[in-house]
């Protein structure tokens, strides 16, 4: 099976970021612990070292959306920065070791560095192209058409066959928090999709078998 990588994930240039990070202060989180709350107020830059995070917002009945998953030298955190609240949460969703920075080591190395603003500028508005895209996805398209592009964005190259297999696992509960549908919903979906021959699950990972049907 091919290497894991993550879905909706944009790469910073490395340099930069490198650099960054080595002013901060490494920590280590649990999987599953809860680096930043949506609606806190925080003045932190949270570059990742090792592992992954993944960022969601939720309502009040516990339903959650992911916005994304960040990978090594990626980083989150930076919209709170003009002192605002949290836009979402953040938690682990592997062990993870992360340097954090601080508004003001920050705001210093863009100060030493200013070519730093602008890469750091475009990486706020392809986020905010993506949450729009995502916004627009929930609000236009059925669960069943955010599911055919989730798991084309998911899936890797064709093989000698044709078939597409997905660049990493993923439950249906994962998939679910990317639809802001159920996993039950998820699952009724994909057992319908493998009946008829359109992916397979092989040791837990999905191949797509041929191209998945726009309407279903």
């Amino acid at each position: 099976m091919p290497a894991s990588a993550a879905p909706f994930v944009d790469s910073p240039q490395t340099h930069h970021i490198e650099a960054l990070a080595a002013l901060g202060v490494l920590r280590r989180y649990r999987r599953g612990a809860l680096l930043i709350q949506e609606g806190d107020t925080g003045d932190t830059l949270y570059i990742v070292m090792q592992g992954r995070l993944r960022a969601f917002v939720s309502d009040s009945e516990g339903r959650e959306l992911t916005l994304g998953l960040y990978g090594p030298l990626e980083y989150v955190g930076e919209m709170s920065l003009d002192g605002g609240p949290r836009s979402a949460n953040v938690e682990a969703a592997q062990n993870a070791t992360c340097s954090v920075v601080t508004r003001a080591t920050l705001l210093g190395y863009i100060a030493d560095h200013p070519e730093f603003a602008l890469e750091l500028m475009a990486r706020l508005i392809r986020r905010a192209r993506l949450a729009t895209n995502s916004a627009r996805s929930v609000a236009l398209i059925d669960v069943y058409g955010r599911l055919v592009n989730l798991l084309n964005s998911m899936a890797g190259n064709p093989d000698a066959s044709g078939e597409r297999a997905l660049k990493e696992r993923v439950t249906h509960q994962q998939i679910a928090q990317h639809l802001a549908c159920s996993r039950e919903m998820v699952s009724r979906l994909l057992k319908d999709l493998e009946r008829g021959g359109y992916i397979d699950v092989r040791e837990r990972w999905i191949v797509l078998c041929k191209d998945l049907p726009a309407k279903w």
